[in-house]
């Protein structure tokens, strides 16, 4: 199987994107049928189905192996025009799944560089939220280029980098702490008492409560809050004890709008940065890098000044390595 049309492969990421013909075809400035012609075509070159027409429609298995594909080719087509000087074509955007803490806190100010020269050279990044524990799904499934996850190891075609570690804290407003913890935090009256969650894949109350009272299966009233904004504005209304980034609430903490649940007691969640590798023909000009590689960089750049650095290193972001086998 070779040269895979390229019209085609930009249809698939672009039905990946909208989920649907109508959108995916007002994002190409194409027709409807000439969507659907041109899926048939890729269809029909590998002889498999790539998508399957539902309600939202969803990708087959092999729709999720071109779709790696196309993301990459698409990042290497923006690199090339960049390097030419070419206008980068408009739909074309370089998607990474970061999670909603780094997001609310280290990824934007990170990344403002990058994104300002984007306004300038005509590209653009996206941006898609999910569980840090569940935005390697995201890479794995070709729907991201890289991701900020606390999944270590690497894809086979990918490689990683440590970030650096994000320390979270329990706190509650002072109202909180005075009405319903006089006595302080404990094994006996945790289950009565309320904790903020961003949502049901958030287990980060339940680490922190193992790793305060030793309880390996805590219950917890919960109470969803699907923001991390929102999470720390409920906790100081006094909406419950919430376990988030100490990097988020230390000038609450310090103004005492906000105060510690067990201080002595955190949750450290070490990050990783994974890309694809891309390969191109072309060597990048001397004083360009990739475009992914720039997002590496950034971040890198961005988590080494504001996180903890790794256990027995120095705060600075080593090499990245790629997947063995």
């Amino acid at each position: 199987m070779k040269d895979l049309d390229s019209a085609g492969l930009d249809c698939l990421a672009a039905l990946a994107d909208e989920r649907s013909f109508e959108r995916a075809a007002q994002r190409l400035s194409v027709t409807q049928s000439a969507v659907s012609q041109r899926l048939r075509s890729l269809e029909a070159q590998v002889g498999q189905l790539l998508v399957v027409r539902s309600r939202p429609l969803r990708l087959t298995e092999p729709g999720k192996v071109l779709l790696r594909f196309a993301r990459q080719l698409q990042a290497l087509r923006t690199d090339v025009a960049r390097e030419l000087g070419s206008q980068v074509t408009p739909h074309e955007r370089l998607p990474i799944a970061v999670n909603a803490d780094s997001l609310a806190t280290w990824v934007l100010p990170a990344l403002d560089g990058l994104v300002q020269q984007g306004l300038r050279e005509g590209f653009g990044l996206e941006l898609i939220v999910d569980d840090q524990d569940f935005t390697h799904d995201w890479l794995r499934q070709g729907e991201v280029l890289g991701c900020v996850s606390t999944v270590k190891q690497a894809l086979r075609g990918c490689v990683v980098q440590p970030l650096g570690v994000m320390s979270y804290v329990a706190v509650a407003s002072p109202d909180f702490v005075a009405r319903h913890l006089p006595g302080g935090l404990n094994e006996a009256n945790f289950p009565q008492l309320p904790f903020l969650v961003f949502n049901r894949k958030d287990d980060n109350q339940v680490q922190w409560i193992s790793q305060a009272f030793g309880v390996r299966h805590p219950r917890l009233k919960e109470r969803y809050v699907p923001s991390s904004d929102a999470i720390v504005r409920a906790a100081c209304m006094g909406w419950g004890i919430a376990v988030v980034p100490e990097l988020q609430v230390r000038e609450l903490v310090r103004k005492r709008q906000l105060l510690p649940v067990r201080a002595d007691v955190s949750v450290d969640l070490t990050l990783y940065w994974h890309q694809w590798k891309l390969v191109s023909e072309a060597a990048p000009a001397p004083g360009r890098v990739a475009l992914l590689d720039q997002v590496g960089q950034a971040l890198s750049t961005g988590a080494r000044g504001a996180l903890k650095a790794l256990p027995g290193r120095r705060k600075a972001a080593g090499p990245a390595t790629a997947a063995k086998g």
